[in-house]
């Protein structure tokens, strides 16, 4: 029984030792130099309420590419047009895949968007398909007409106002979001709710989600960096997350199920008139590399949206 015991500790002691040898012989990385972290928050007590500031400040003494520490997370900065060309066009491959944040997991169909995919098959048919099937000049082309009726809609509401200051940041918003929403799922979901047979799918359940989903892609979530605050949601981050997400599917739900319907009853060949409808169309092609679940439809149906909420910005 003593023997027993001895070869257990003695190989215990050796695997100890030999664990503390691999560490200490293992060859350092050559890493961009950085502040040194603090333990848990890593070096994220240098990032003032300007992050873009703080990082210009970090750069005048760490140079132009630097790495810093989110918490546990390595996050590589950098700060100058060469660099910046080396991650985005040199090695735009490695760094193709954005980190899978919990705004991905619960506000993008569990990273089946665009923008939080990965870097792989999938996103790359995603591509494929927005710009010969969806975004394409042919279709683009087709839809013309929604665009010129939206336009002389937006001069129609203006013209009251003749003679006085107009603020078109009052008026582009809902023009823009009207036009892409009827592009993408036709007419029937851009009326105003009170107008709606349906509280489910309407034009303002829409742009607040949109508004929502655009707050929560920018916070900074601590849960993200430092994992043991990922169990308290401290900031009530990921509850709003989660609560937009169940909005989202259950909107995009309705449309997709309400186009499917369309389709069933369409007698002879099935013609897309809208960018959901094109969806709809290929998830039936079985030479597809990678299928469309109903969350990646979900994903897809989302970017034209978030086109909409980008051009707002820049209203």
């Amino acid at each position: 029984m003593e023997i027993s015991w001895v070869f257990i500790v003695f190989g215990s002691w050796l695997l100890a030792l030999a664990f503390v040898l691999k560490i200490f012989n293992h060859p350092k990385r050559k890493l961009p130099p950085g502040p040194k972290p603090w333990p848990i928050i890593g070096n994220l007590n240098l990032l003032g309420s300007l992050p873009h500031v703080s990082f210009h400040h970090l750069s005048q003494k760490y140079g132009d590419l630097m790495l810093l520490k989110f918490g546990s997370k390595p996050v590589l900065v950098a700060s100058s047009p060469e660099m910046a060309k080396e991650i985005l066009k040199t090695h735009d491959a490695i760094f193709a895949s954005r980190p899978p944040l919990a705004a991905g997991k619960y506000t993008s169909f569990n990273y089946s968007d665009m923008l939080w995919a990965p870097y792989g098959a999938y996103w790359r048919q995603a591509r494929k398909i927005y710009l010969t099937e969806i975004f394409s000049p042919k279709r683009l082309d087709s839809l013309e007409y929604i665009r010129v009726e939206e336009g002389r809609t937006l001069i129609s509401r203006l013209f009251p106002h003749s003679g006085k200051p107009i603020l078109l940041k009052d008026h582009l918003p809902r023009f823009t979001l009207r036009t892409i929403s009827r592009m993408a799922m036709s007419d029937k979901y851009c009326s105003d709710q009170s107008n709606s047979d349906t509280s489910i799918a309407t034009l303002e359940r829409l742009q607040w989600m949109l508004d929502e989903w655009l707050v929560l892609g920018g916070v900074m979530n601590l849960g993200d960096w430092i994992p043991l605050f990922s169990w308290f949601d401290l900031q009530g981050y990921v509850r709003r997350m989660k609560a937009l997400g169940k909005n989202f599917t259950q909107f995009y739900k309705y449309v997709i199920d309400d186009h499917n319907a369309t389709k069933m009853q369409t007698t002879g060949d099935f013609v897309p008139k809208d960018m959901v409808d094109a969806l709809l169309h290929l998830s039936d092609d079985p030479n597809l590399n990678v299928q469309l679940t109903s969350d990646r439809m979900m994903g897809l149906m989302h970017v034209s949206s978030v086109i909409s909420v980008t051009s707002r910005i820049f209203s």
